[in-house]
């Protein structure tokens, strides 16, 4: 994984190349491998043995986190099915206190002995880091849940859908694609399940089944006289939901420019759509720099609040913890501390919320063992707090940890990592078309693409899949090349309106990666359409 970047993979062509790119956790499993879950009495035996191991060799705390994780892949390719993948992993990773200082250590091989040796080991790291330890690790205190349970409220399981219904999805997909005048078209769907099981030395026995899915694709046209082309990719979000996501319901559809729905997925109709936009897209003129106001659709400004809001309102990059590898924040702790920082004009109001229904980061519990919360980032426009988890809270003064602590699998160690971060719709009754209405000279964007952005999350530049040109409140037709560049305090801003809650929507990524060694995790973001005044456009196609 590059620094200072997530793996946007839609971005990047879809087919058996996207697979290999993919950080696929564990083994090749049997397409017809049941998919059971192992016995929650067995996993709570396992984890005593691993929290007395470790107390017996002298640790403080400590906390053990048995996963089970299964993927699948499914990739076609016009009228073929290019790849159908199962994978499963399943270990144990325990990390402990002692001496003041963290270790861990983990461990695949799920009988007694190797787990007290897993468990052992961990100690003994431990003590050896606290032999270069400062400052003893200070834990905000966590009271232990006993014997609880959380599941994704999923109507249907996706993997129980059979992959020969699902394949022909995507490929009916391809063919309404391809009649719609596309060239080339690559589908792909990725399911997760992570079944996760954790135990503390606090008293908790938390288990936990959570379902995600993501469907997409990419569509491409060729212009033959010229040798041209454009691509267009879903508008799809992936979604903490289980099979329902891909079944649209009528009640569900926002009419606008390009036919969504607010919490289902019509890949049919995207692509029915793509089809003829990339057409479009070959035909569009090239956008004239200067300043617009800025339409934005939740499918695009998803991924400008990720990088924008989501990473620097991280407490340890705000500290300089990741300084070495994805940067560091603009959001200094001074800023927060004046209580008075206009992040935003005072219509921005932006929360972090790790028990949203249907997103990507909705659990009951983070991987510390926390029960997950909501909590203002900015509110009024005013920086207000950060991201924090149990051994960095009482640098901010909480009392206890905000429940937003993740790791990527069972043999990777806990940290930090964002939680679905959402920009909140406006308050007074405003649709989409109203907000264009009083728009004189605009861009409408929809759909993210290509971005650029520094080491503290504050100058950047951002592209999209679809532009309209605005014109004295009307959309009046396409535009290519667009590019807009701001830096992240100007343009929040120069919010002036926000749609209202009927048009609220998610986008988000499986692939927000961070860290050293390098984990992703999967994150959502949501707002309703908002307008941005007198945003510096660019066209990229344009030599400086």
């Amino acid at each position: 994984m590059k620094r200072r970047e997530f793996l946007h993979y839609t971005g990047l062509g879809l087919g058996a190349g996207l697979l290999s790119q993919i950080p696929i956790i564990g083994k090749a499993v049997p397409l017809e491998a049941p998919w059971y879950a192992i016995d929650v009495a067995k996993k709570k035996e396992l984890a005593d043995v691993a929290l007395n191991a470790a107390r017996s060799k002298g640790a403080t705390y400590t906390d053990v986190r048995i996963g089970r994780y299964l993927n699948q892949f499914i990739i076609t390719r016009e009228d073929k099915v290019e790849n159908v993948v199962n994978t499963e992993s399943y270990g144990i990773g325990i990390r402990v206190l002692a001496n003041g200082s963290w270790g861990f250590a983990s461990t695949d091989q799920m009988d007694k002995d190797s787990i007290a040796r897993a468990a052992a080991t961990a100690v003994a790291i431990a003590k050896e880091n606290a032999r270069l330890l400062t400052t003893p690790v200070q834990l905000a205190p966590q009271k232990g849940y006993g014997e609880v349970s959380w599941k994704t409220p999923i109507e249907k399981n996706a993997f129980d859908v059979p992959v020969k219904e699902k394949a022909d999805l995507l490929l009916s997909v391809s063919d309404v694609a391809m009649k719609g005048g596309a060239d080339y078209v690559g589908s792909f769907m990725f399911l997760v399940n992570e079944q996760k099981y954790f135990a503390s030395s606090d008293g908790s026995y938390i288990d936990q089944d959570v379902h995600r899915i993501w469907p997409t694709f990419q569509i491409t046209k060729i212009d033959k006289a010229t040798g041209k082309f454009e691509t267009r990719n879903a508008l799809s979000s992936p979604r903490g939901m289980g099979y329902e996501y891909m079944i649209p319901r009528e009640s569900d559809k926002i009419h606008g420019v390009t036919t969504l729905y607010r919490d289902r997925y019509d890949m049919l109709e995207d692509a029915r759509l793509a089809g003829t936009q990339v057409g479009e897209k070959l035909k569009a003129k090239s956008v004239e720099p200067g300043k617009y106001d800025l339409v934005l659709d939740p499918s695009h400004l998803w991924l400008t609040i990720h990088e924008s809001v989501g990473h620097p309102t991280e407490l340890d990059r705000v500290l300089g913890y990741e300084a070495n590898f994805a940067g560091t924040s603009f959001l200094t702790l001074d800023k927060w501390e004046s209580k008075k920082f206009q992040f935003g004009s005072p219509l921005v109001n932006i929360v972090a919320d790790k028990t949203q229904p249907g997103s990507l980061g909705a659990v009951g519990y983070d991987d510390e063992g926390v029960a997950t919360q909501k909590w203002d980032l900015i509110k009024d426009g005013v920086l207000v707090n950060y991201q924090a988890i149990r051994d960095q809270a009482h640098i901010i003064g909480l009392k206890q940890s905000q429940g937003c602590c993740y790791s990527q699998s069972w043999s990777d160690v806990q940290f930090q990592r964002m939680a679905n971060v959402s920009l909140q719709p406006g308050a007074a009754s405003l649709t989409p078309a109203e907000l264009i209405k009083n728009v004189e000279r605009g861009i409408f964007i929809a759909g993210d693409g290509s971005f650029s952005i520094d080491q503290q999350r504050y100058n950047f530049q951002f592209g999209g899949q679809l532009f309209y040109e605005i014109k004295n409140g009307q959309i009046v037709g396409m535009l290519k090349d667009v590019a807009y560049q701001s830096n992240t305090q100007e343009f929040w801003n120069s919010c002036k309106a926000i749609a209202d809650k009927r048009d609220y929507r998610l986008g988000g990524s499986f692939f927000d990666g961070k860290g050293q060694p390098s984990q992703v995790s999967a994150v959502s973001h949501g707002s309703a359409t908002a307008r941005f005044n007198g945003v510096n456009v660019i066209n990229t196609a344009r030599k400086i």
